[in-house]
């Protein structure tokens, strides 16, 4: 679906034209989109359902900006990524929001990700970073970043709890019930494969079934014949977890449009079903591999879901996640 039959969908919308051949079927399973679920049962609109949004992205502050918003020393970015480049992407694209992904460059300083989302209100949702090391933050920083600074999910990156540790350590397993009492869903990066943590994720699933689950860029998997994939696949009995179809040059051996994709995107909504995927972009990284524009085009150049699919993938999903987020 493209941006501009996103675009006529919410002008139809806010007449009161909206014909009933297409959006009403969606209106009506937002009724109750995750019944089975008390954290989902949110009322949701058709507005929110029409809108696009980006489920991973990451900003960081521009060079300009550096001394009030610092980085991490040796993560100095060397890609354009700040909100306003990122708002200009969303223009030429028709995208309307994101979950912003605290960024590594910023580490635990959250606070140019605290400041992005205060600065342009019901555009953006942020996902903060976990802080397992030793005398870090743990549940007690989790906590203040979501009931002070306003961010809405976590990030779990492995290789950033200490050296041996595994994320269903005492820190981790505190962070992850947190999350779940909060009703902030935990996003998994699984940069070096996902067979390294995936039992760490089963039990930390198991332990805290009210905590939703995130799993970033496929799973970082390659293609459907590894074990990986039989993995992310097999996740797909625990209805906590999501899957983001993020990041496709990560996974893809091909240029856009990916369409060495084609066949994981289509056993995932058999496994998951659409209301449980995501669309995603990876921006900053990927505006040097295909352009933002051009990402928001994969799955409809794909072709491989129907027109309800997409539109639960292109937003409907995040939207059901972070309700009356995006205005």
């Amino acid at each position: 679906m493209s941006a501009a039959r996103f675009q006529l969908m919410r002008t139809n919308l806010f007449q009161g034209t909206l014909g009933k051949t297409h959006v009403p079927s969606v209106a009506s399973s937002l009724l109750s989109p995750f019944a089975h679920r008390k954290q989902h049962t949110n009322n949701l609109t058709c507005s929110a359902m029409v809108k696009r949004l980006d489920s991973h992205l990451h900003v960081w502050a521009p060079p300009e900006q550096a001394e009030e918003f610092p980085y991490f020393p040796g993560q100095e970015p060397t890609l354009k990524g700040s909100a306003e480049f990122l708002l200009e992407c969303f223009k030429d694209a028709g995208v309307d929001g994101a979950l912003i992904v605290q960024p590594i460059n910023h580490k635990f300083d959250h606070s140019y990700v605290s400041h992005v989302i205060k600065t342009y209100p019901g555009r953006f949702v942020g996902a903060c970073l976990a802080d397992p090391t030793e005398g870090g933050g743990g549940a007690a920083e989790l906590e203040r970043l979501v009931k002070e600074e306003g961010f809405r999910a976590v990030r779990f990156n492995p290789y950033l709890w200490p050296n041996g540790a595994a994320m269903t350590d005492e820190a981790g397993r505190a962070m992850f019930a947190k999350a779940g009492e909060l009703g902030v869903p935990v996003g998994f990066m699984c940069f070096k494969g996902l067979g390294l943590h995936i039992s760490d994720i089963e039990a930390l699933c198991v332990e805290c079934p009210a905590t939703t689950v995130l799993m970033d860029h496929f799973g970082f998997c390659k293609g459907t014949d590894g074990e990986d994939w039989k993995q992310l696949i097999a996740l797909a009995r625990f209805p906590q977890v999501y899957v983001k179809l993020s990041a496709f040059f990560r996974v893809s051996g091909e240029a856009f449009p990916y369409r060495d994709t084609a066949a994981q995107v289509k056993q995932l909504v058999e496994a998951y079903g659409a209301k449980r995927l995501m669309w995603g972009s990876d921006f900053p990284f990927v505006v040097e591999e295909c352009g933002y524009t051009n990402a928001a085009k994969t799955l409809e150049e794909l072709d491989v879901l129907s027109g309800e699919d997409l539109e639960w993938v292109m937003g409907g999903t995040l939207a059901s996640l972070f309700p009356s987020a995006w205005h």
